[in-house]
């Protein structure tokens, strides 16, 4: 059976020249005689695998060098309790900026740690756009400004990078990191999920301005303090190895298709042609105000949402998978991460106006 076009909002599709590669490996890796999901995390073969790509992370990112890099667990939901637990310090107070379904979870999780100010929310608007700069009523008192650049639910990104003075800014940027440059430095921590653009599901990378470790409320997890962690190398205990190497392989992908500059320019072609495709036509429709469209994940509704069912099963067949919309939105939902080729998008726009000429 050929390979379907996976529209997934995550776990996605991973590159296949990666898949190929971690198949050829899969028994052996280089001279070592077994497989990367059987090596200690703290022999010379793995420790070389973790260099490489953190390297090659920095690399494709350009972090500053005082900025940590940590490969961790328990997905990007575990930083929403990690973050107030090493950031708040003895003021207790953060804003939070809410902007859909994943901001929502981590403001719930930040309150119980301290003070959450949600100091911008477009919940009234059914979150169909991103607030503006002049929106934000950012707090003086604010440990620091957390935000989602995109939600991955609603399908709405932030067109800008809030600005937030001296107050340290946070992001989750599962669905965005590695679709085109960003600048590092004026973030004081990112964080992201690795089902979306980076590997496989269970690894989560942190990123972290050193100045900012350290400051872990004494109740805090070991496991989930930032400054145990880098102390440690991401390997106070065994960390998501296999997982981490196949990271790995796609940043050399990501290095070897154009670097985040050529990622960008992909991305932006595939989204255009998307939303052009559903701007285009009576029977399809996307609610988000197109300054704030995502890049990365498309919802859309059709005309008559009796034939939802219909368009999800004709899909298939058309090895056109994981459309549906989430449960919360409904409708359907195409995330075109780094993986997509343009080449999906083209078999899903096809697919779309002849179920339009059919059904409309």
């Amino acid at each position: 059976m050929a390979r379907v076009y996976n529209f997934s909002a995550g776990p996605a599709m991973l590159p296949e020249p990666v898949l190929i590669r971690a198949r050829e490996e899969m028994l052996e890796w280089r001279d070592s005689g077994m497989c990367v999901a059987e090596m200690s995390h703290r022999g010379k073969d793995f420790m070389a695998i973790a260099a490489r790509a953190e390297a090659d992370l920095r690399e494709l990112l350009k972090i500053p060098a005082n900025y940590k890099v940590l490969f961790l667990q328990g997905g990007a939901s575990m930083q929403f309790a990690a973050i107030p637990l090493n950031l708040l310090g003895s003021g207790g107070k953060a804003d939070y900026l809410n902007t859909g379904s994943w901001s929502k979870k981590a403001i719930a999780e930040a309150r119980r740690y301290g003070q959450v100010q949600v100091v911008a929310s477009t919940e009234g608007e059914r979150f169909t756009r991103a607030p503006t700069q002049d929106e934000l009523a950012l707090s003086p008192d604010a440990a620091y400004v957390h935000y989602t650049p995109n939600e991955t639910i609603e399908g709405v990104e932030f067109p800008y990078v809030p600005e937030t003075s001296d107050t340290p800014l946070v992001a989750d940027m599962s669905s965005t990191i590695l679709s085109r440059p960003i600048e590092v430095a004026r973030y004081g921590l990112i964080y992201a999920g690795a089902q979306k653009n980076i590997g496989p599901a269970g690894l989560t990378i942190v990123i972290v301005r050193e100045d900012l470790l350290g400051r872990a409320l004494p109740s805090t997890p070991t496991m989930l303090d930032y400054r145990v962690q880098a102390d440690n190398d991401s390997m106070y205990n065994t960390p998501p190895t296999y997982a981490w190497y196949l990271a790995g392989l796609v940043f050399e992908w990501l290095k070897e298709s154009g670097g985040l500059d050529g990622m960008a320019r992909v991305n932006e072609r595939k989204a255009t042609r998307l939303y052009q495709a559903i701007d285009g036509s009576d029977f399809f429709n996307n609610p988000v105000e197109p300054a704030s469209r995502s890049w990365m994940n498309v919802p859309f509704t059709l005309a008559d949402p009796a034939l939802d069912e219909t368009f999800l099963k004709e899909a298939k067949a058309a090895n056109l998978t994981t459309l549906k919309g989430h449960r919360s939105v409904g409708g359907m939902r195409a995330s075109i991460y780094n993986a997509m080729p343009e080449e999906g998008v083209e078999a899903l726009v096809s697919f779309m106006r002849d179920f339009e000429r059919r059904y409309g």
